[in-house]
């Protein structure tokens, strides 16, 4: 009896100690403001919404979507960057809006000091697509109306100094051409568009394209990444049509402002990577043309910044894209 006295304690307080973890270990007992760097509809904002609902559904807490567009993502940094770093505000974003924005564009941020990468969740490649008007029913019938209508034609890309812009120019240069660039604030206005003809083509997220795809309001051309897409089988590489440094394929995670804490980074790199893992989220993913990626630490990711920063940069000497071209 003696011993069973001894036992109840033990087992209560190790019940109590189970009960106590979850409270120490969680995030936050606040809601979440989560900043997105593009308009509601965009590649990111997709991302963002389908992780924010899983997010709040692990924490119990609401997670606020907060789109600021424009300036290339550099006015949703900004806002991260004026928000308390206690890790109640998180954005999720594209590498690109770090590795790219700040080499044309003045953004007023360092992306290698004033950002901290936490989480992957997924990979975002960019496909070529058109309009239907366009008479082209591939790369090289589009190369071809594009030499037949010497400065009359233009593409669009979802801002100034994203990916969608560098991709268009160097098809431009690598395919003699000489399509004008014509940013918008985000990927949806851009598509819009595209979609009514005004604007031939764009290098757009497969995320945003893909419905479109798929309902026969935009044509493709290409795959912007060295391997095809697993939704997009039958549509060949950009690589395998003769252009092979139009590659681009960017992670979409969070990342929060640099002065944040590294022990809230841990905590909120375990929430998004929980939540990434759940099998929900990896099936909205897929269905919108993402591939699941959560492999790579936050260690990694902030070497990847680096890495993406520099070639980026190659990029914009070799091929002179210059300050709001």
């Amino acid at each position: 009896m003696k011993k069973q006295t001894r036992i109840l304690p033990q087992l209560l307080l190790a019940i109590l100690s189970m009960m106590a973890t979850p409270v120490v270990m969680a995030w936050t007992d606040k809601p979440v403001k989560m900043i997105v760097p593009a308009p509601p509809g965009g590649t990111m904002d997709v991302v963002a919404r389908i992780l924010a609902e899983q997010i709040s559904a692990d924490i119990g807490q609401p997670v606020i979507i907060d789109n600021k567009p424009g300036a290339g993502g550099g006015i949703a940094v900004h806002a991260l960057m004026a928000a308390p770093a206690d890790g109640q505000t998180i954005m999720v974003t594209a590498s690109n809006v770090l590795t790219e924005i700040p080499l044309v564009m003045k953004a007023g941020f360092d992306p290698l000091k004033d950002v901290k990468p936490v989480a992957s969740v997924t990979r975002s490649t960019m496909v070529l697509v058109g309009s239907p008007s366009v008479p082209a029913q591939d790369l090289k019938g589009l190369i071809a109306y594009v030499k037949a209508n010497p400065g009359k034609l233009s593409f669009a890309s979802y801002s100034t100094g994203t990916s969608s812009q560098y991709a268009g120019m160097i098809f431009n240069q690598k395919a003699g051409l000489d399509l004008q660039h014509v940013p918008f604030p985000g990927s949806p206005p851009a598509l819009v568009q595209v979609m009514a003809g005004q604007i031939p083509v764009m290098f757009d997220g497969i995320a945003t394209s893909l419905p479109q795809i798929k309902g026969g309001k935009l044509k493709i051309f290409g795959v912007a990444s060295k391997t095809r897409l697993a939704q997009l089988p039958d549509v060949p590489t950009m690589a395998e049509q003769g252009f092979p440094d139009i590659d681009f394929n960017n992670w979409v995670g969070t990342v929060v402002a640099s002065g944040v804490p590294a022990a809230m980074v841990d905590k909120i790199n375990a929430a998004t990577l929980k939540a990434a893992s759940a099998p929900k989220v990896k099936e909205r993913l897929a269905a919108v043309g993402f591939e699941p990626d959560t492999s790579l630490t936050a260690g990694q990711l902030a070497q990847s910044v680096k890495a993406e920063y520099d070639r980026n940069a190659a990029i914009v000497k070799t091929f002179n894209i210059k300050l709001n071209q």
